[in-house]
């Protein structure tokens, strides 16, 4: 089987979002042969380069999303006015669709507006040569102002002034710049069995457009949902600015869920999202993540004995709480350091190790406020008046002393922590299940889907809870080892590399044998058959699912009201 892998900013560069999962999926996957379209997100991940690819990558063709170099391309007359049209139509989908947070879903006649504006310019782009100068033009410009002033148009969309007008067009000319790329040929994605969206959002694009062009189902993995995200950028825009944007998101997510032969969310989680975005249960299929069990075996196989020893020898305490991430202020280390505040009062030789680089600036700034408290909370101690103090928290980075791998970090720990407000999917905590931990963590994202009975969840934002919960595991080693070997029994089922590429390489045959012959059907004679298709497989448009009958007032049985006598 021939696959088309699209990423955003992912596989094959080298520390992208997914690559890691996406390099597992296709090293699994050696029996197929992967072709990569990849769309990257700036200089600095272009100038890193590729992870080593392996032999069944049998092309890579790439697309900077961040920068668009004129294409030369000039319009004619004609080729102006099939722009302005299509254009229009678009824009007056997004001025006419529901607002954004409301109950109410995009209507059928502006989702075909929507699709049939996109294969449109598609088309122009294709016969044309691209669109990144029309896109960029004062006609589109104009296009869209018109769309907005006409009658029947939201209000925030009637309330937009110039500058929201630029602001909304120069984001649709990069998110539509996938339109004017060369692969939609017929040895390009047109030659693909399968096109596999490794995210939502723009990178599933070219997967719309293959489907249209030529029949190439399309199978689309979210583990964020990106409309999600998008509902929750730009906080400081104007509303016309974020209805008009979260309009286009919600119409192109509508599109994907309805064109996707399946959709398939990482956890529960984003599956309950994908549905309230309006995804068909029908095509939902959750497979996890596949996290590689390997270097965890080592720890997770040790008896939890020599683990409490070597722990011991290391650290000199009896027990030592662990803590490994990216330090941000959405993992919430302020309620952690409250919270082993109670619990070196209940379990005075306790102590905490922060493993983990900060996530930017922010991240920096919220490092240097955790140190500050955990100075605060925790004085330097001392076993003598001329011995050096030590802070029973301390905070390092992997590849540090003592600190080699993640591994090696779980192997001289009690009990793992995650005390995050915000989680998507938590591998930290999958990898700690690995190597046999017994867990404390946070009821937040797919955390309850991940634990299961294995560890103990309490409420986020709640330092005594978290607390009381850690001490109760400290004060009980045979709780201990019983939901460490859970847990790691639990992740090795669920979480592995081999039931990741399995539950694919299953979902890729059951796609493509559901999927019609798209070669032409030849008769006895080798000549084409006509008709072999109905014409309506070929006509764009919502019309052609499955409707409700219309049943008239009068066929319908009313029952009889039911009357109760009062005596």
């Amino acid at each position: 089987m021939r696959i088309g892998l699209l990423t955003e900013g992912g596989y094959p560069y080298v520390g992208g979002e997914g690559g890691v999962w996406c390099d597992r999926l296709v090293r699994g996957l050696d029996r197929h042969e992967f072709d990569v379209y990849a769309f990257s997100t700036g200089q600095a991940q272009e100038d890193a380069g590729w992870l080593p690819l392996p032999p069944q990558v049998a092309r890579v063709r790439t697309a900077p999303l961040w920068a668009a170099e004129e294409d030369g391309v000039v319009h004619g007359r004609r080729a102006r006015r099939r722009f302005t049209e299509h254009y229009g139509e678009l824009a007056a989908a997004l001025c006419h669709a529901a607002e954004p947070g409301t109950a109410e879903k995009p209507g059928t006649a502006e989702a075909d507006r929507f699709t049939n504006a996109l294969h449109g310019l598609a088309e122009l782009a294709r016969d044309e040569g691209g669109l990144v100068a029309a896109l960029r033009s004062e006609q589109a410009v104009r296009a869209l102002e018109r769309a907005c002033r006409a009658p029947g148009a939201r209000r925030t969309a009637r309330e937009a002034r110039v500058p929201d007008l630029l602001t909304v067009a120069d984001h649709l000319e990069r998110a539509l710049r996938p339109l004017s790329l060369d692969w939609y040929e017929a040895d390009g994605l047109g030659a693909v069995d399968l096109c596999h969206a490794a995210s939502g959002g723009i990178a599933v694009l070219p997967g719309l457009l293959a489907r249209h062009f030529f029949g190439v189902p399309l199978l689309v993995t979210e583990y964020g949902v990106r409309l999600r995200t998008h509902y929750l950028t730009r906080p400081d825009a104007s509303p016309a600015v974020r209805s008009l944007l979260a309009a286009f998101h919600g119409l192109l997510t509508a599109e994907t869920y309805r064109a996707a032969s399946y959709l398939v969310p990482g956890n529960a989680h984003a599956r309950r999202w994908q549905e309230r975005c309006g995804a068909d249960r029908a095509k939902l299929r959750t497979i996890h993540p596949g996290l590689d069990a390997t270097p965890f075996t080592r720890v997770g196989e040790d008896r939890p004995e020599g683990r409490e020893k070597g722990a011991e020898r290391e650290h000199a305490g009896p027990h030592t709480l662990v803590w490994i991430g990216r330090v941000e202020p959405a993992k919430d280390l302020v309620s952690l350091l409250h919270a082993f505040a109670e619990v070196r009062a209940a379990e005075p030789g306790t102590r905490l190790r922060i493993v983990g680089r900060p996530s930017g600036p922010e991240g920096e700034a919220y490092l240097g406020h955790c140190r500050a408290l955990a100075t605060q909370l925790f004085p330097d101690e001392a076993d003598g008046p001329h011995a050096v103090g030590r802070n029973p928290v301390t905070f390092e980075e992997l590849g540090g002393p003592g600190a080699e791998t993640t591994a090696d970090v779980q192997a001289g720990g009690t009990v793992t922590v995650l005390s995050s407000v915000v989680e998507g999917f938590p591998v930290g905590l999958i990898e700690a299940m690995f190597c046999g931990r017994a867990t404390v963590s946070t009821d937040v994202g797919a955390v309850v889907e991940v634990i299961g009975g294995t560890g103990l969840v309490v409420p986020p934002r709640n330092p005594r809870a978290l607390a009381e919960a850690c001490v109760s595991l400290l004060r009980d080693p045979e709780r201990r080892a019983r939901l460490g070997a859970a847990a790691r029994a639990r992740a090795l089922e669920l979480f592995s590399v081999e039931q990741n590429v399995a539950a694919f390489h299953a979902l890729y045959l059951e796609t493509v044998a559901r999927t019609p012959v798209r070669r032409p059907v030849l008769d006895g004679a080798g000549d084409p058959q006509p008709f072999a298709a109905p014409a309506e497989a070929h006509v764009p448009g919502h019309w052609t699912g499955p409707t409700p009958r219309a049943v008239p007032t009068w066929a319908v049985e009313t029952p009889e009201p039911v009357t109760e006598t009062v005596r």
